[in-house]
């Protein structure tokens, strides 16, 4: 047993030794395409080179070190066959980089040195001619020169000033010139230190060949530390126009390898469900003992927030991803670790994540500041590489801005050329022009659609909730637009009024986009003490409750306007509810609530009450106010 185990040993390690053996050829490779999930990237490259006969591995280096190995894969052309494909870290890239940084360096300390030395003889050359001004009195005070001497005395002094200038002027123009060989030197040092540190990854790929030959393979794979966040800009000029929505791409990438002109697709994956304009609930009235207060006062809508990201040595986190838990809606902050969200009634949880670091889920609890401390990920060597130096040299990349934007300008850009391709369970969105984005976690705008589309208006108030009324524009036939929920830039009659969240996840054939708030529209609602009473008749108490409600439109223009209150709704059959002065609303028996459609004309005013009585035994207690 011991004798056959060694053999089988002997034969696997043999089986290395030969794998080892086998000649290595490092491919041409490019990026070419890149897809782009809501986290997440596909990268499709091509790799060229020539294969010569007989078994052969093939590199393709300088990938990103976040490639999924199980993602590969890889089509090649050419009178070849494949026999293996795998990934391997290069952690010699690293080193040969830091290699080429130091031999820059080097020559950089040698041209300097040079520099001194020349700067030296300057001053030589200096001092050398204030030694010759200051002898130049030609013979003494009380005797006169001869012409010879005076000639000679000139020809000396004519031919060291020459001498001089000419080295001088030989001095200052070699400065200059090993000042031009310092500056493209520092550059190359900085293009250089700007690649990112961590380890590089490489494919692997065995191959035998007949003959030698020329060979093309198509490899695609897919990279964490990538992702886009739909935006969208939402623009009204008037109640009595077309909505337009200019539909955008936020990219972030930190993959560790850079993409140069490249073309974009977004995948469009199905959103979450959220609301976004205020949402009155159910008021079940009950006895005090079974009732749970239910706190009228909500986060203002639309709610936003912001804050700091930073490491435990107290330093700012650029490129850190922020993302609304259970959406797509999310951001990166900026080179001063900073970020800004609006948020979704929904939202509970903001999920910070960065490369090395432990994502952090954070609860919103109503905070509109968060700041937040991510802590090393005590992950090994070989799954990823992180250093202070990297995000030092991130804050350098974004230096000077944060955000890129790509097709804008003062006068109106030509139209960015896409188009939506519908597969089976996504769409996927195309972008004609290629981009090129670092992985330095600069967040990269990209303007994919602009639609014109029909919209009607309408303003929707619930004074018990909020006193002022938001607009809201509702499109028909939405679906065919392929829109995710995001964050939108509100500009109504040209101006910037806010932003609010587009959520599509719907099932209704008409979507409603908030506009936001409009001041214009003024609205109070008061208790009545007259009709807010308590009275007890025999073993029952009779509580009443009124309530008025006046709106006025401060507008040049008539507007129509929904309101929204509630009268509770009783689970008990102990408890009556009877219903009062409602000014001409709808109350829905089931949720209680009451709805009125007003026309207010431009300066117009109107009051509505709202009333009803509750009877409960008086050994019992109920919750009104």
């Amino acid at each position: 047993m011991k004798r056959l185990l060694f053999f089988l040993l002997l034969g696997s390690y043999a089986l290395q030794g030969f794998a080892q053996d086998l000649k290595e050829v490092t491919l041409t490779n490019q990026i070419k395409e890149v897809t782009l999930f809501l986290s997440g990237a596909q990268v499709f490259e091509t790799a060229t080179g020539t294969l010569p006969a007989g078994e052969t591995v093939l590199l393709v280096k300088g990938l990103s070190p976040f490639l999924d190995e199980k993602s590969i894969q890889v089509k090649g052309q050419g009178n070849f066959t494949i026999q293996a494909v795998n990934k391997r870290l290069d952690f010699l890239h690293e080193k040969e980089e830091g290699e080429k940084a130091e031999a820059l360096e080097k020559e950089i300390a040698e041209i300097e040195k040079r520099q001194s030395n020349l700067r030296n003889r300057l001053q030589v050359l200096a001092t050398k001619m204030s030694v010759l001004s200051a002898n130049k009195s030609i013979g003494g005070s009380q005797a006169g020169t001869s012409m010879t001497a005076l000639k000679a005395t000139l020809d000396f002094f004519d031919a060291e000033h020459t001498k001089i200038a000419n080295e001088e002027l030989q001095i200052n123009t070699q400065l200059a010139a090993n000042d031009q060989e310092i500056e493209a030197l520092r550059n190359q040092l900085y293009a250089l230190q700007q690649s990112d540190d961590k380890a590089k990854a490489e494919i692997r790929i065995r191959v035998k060949a007949t003959n030698a030959g020329p060979a093309t393979f198509q490899i695609n794979y897919l990279v964490s530390n990538a992702g886009w966040y739909p935006k969208y800009d939402v623009r009204v000029k008037s109640i009595t126009e077309p909505l337009q929505l200019q539909y955008k791409a936020e990219v972030f990438q930190n993959t560790g390898a850079d993409w140069k002109n490249v073309k974009l697709r977004f995948s469009n994956a199905n959103p979450n469900q959220g609301g976004q304009a205020p949402i009155i609930d159910k008021w079940e009235l009950n006895y005090a003992r079974y009732t749970t207060v239910n706190k009228f006062a909500v986060p203002q809508t639309p709610g936003a927030i912001s804050g700091l990201v930073l490491d435990e040595q107290g330093q700012t986190l650029p490129g850190t991803t922020v993302l609304v838990k259970g959406t797509t809606i999310g951001t990166s902050t900026d080179m001063e670790g900073r970020y800004s969200l609006t948020l979704p009634n929904t939202a509970k949880t903001l999920v910070f994540s960065f490369i090395g670091m432990r994502t952090e889920e954070l609860p919103i609890q109503g905070r509109s500041n968060m700041n937040v401390t991510l802590m090393q990920e005590n992950q090994v060597l070989s799954e990823v590489m992180v250093t202070g130096s990297y995000r030092e040299r991130e804050k350098k990349a974004l230096a000077g801005t944060n955000l890129t934007l790509r097709g804008t300008s003062s006068m109106d850009a030509a139209p960015l050329m896409t188009s939506f391709v519908e597969n089976q369970t996504t769409v996927e969105i195309q972008v004609a022009e290629p981009y090129s984005i670092k992985t330095n976690g600069e967040r990269t705008l990209v303007d994919l659609k602009t639609y014109e589309i029909p919209a009607t208006y309408l303003y929707i108030a619930i004074p018990k909730l909020d006193k002022d009324a938001f607009l809201l524009a509702e499109m028909a036939d939405w679906s065919q637009y392929s829109l995710l929920e995001g964050e939108s830039n509100l500009y109504f009659e040209d101006g910037f009024v806010g932003r609010s969240i587009l959520n599509p996840a719907a099932l209704q054939d008409t979507l409603q986009i908030s506009m936001g708030r409009d001041r214009s529209i003024v609205m109070q609602r008061e208790k009545v003490d007259q009709f807010s009473k308590k009275r007890t008749i025999g073993a029952n108490i009779t509580e009443s409750r009124g309530y008025e409600i006046t709106l006025k439109n401060n507008k040049s223009q008539a507007v129509t306007l929904q309101v929204k209150d509630q009268i509770p709704v009783s689970v008990n059959s102990s408890i009556e509810v009877t219903t009062g002065e409602l000014s001409g609303g709808v109350v829905d028996p089931v949720t209680g609530i009451v709805t009125w459609e007003i026309s207010l004309a431009p300066g117009g005013q109107q009051k509505l009450s709202l009333r009803y009585e509750v009877k409960y035994p008086k050994s019992e207690r109920v919750i009104l106010d």
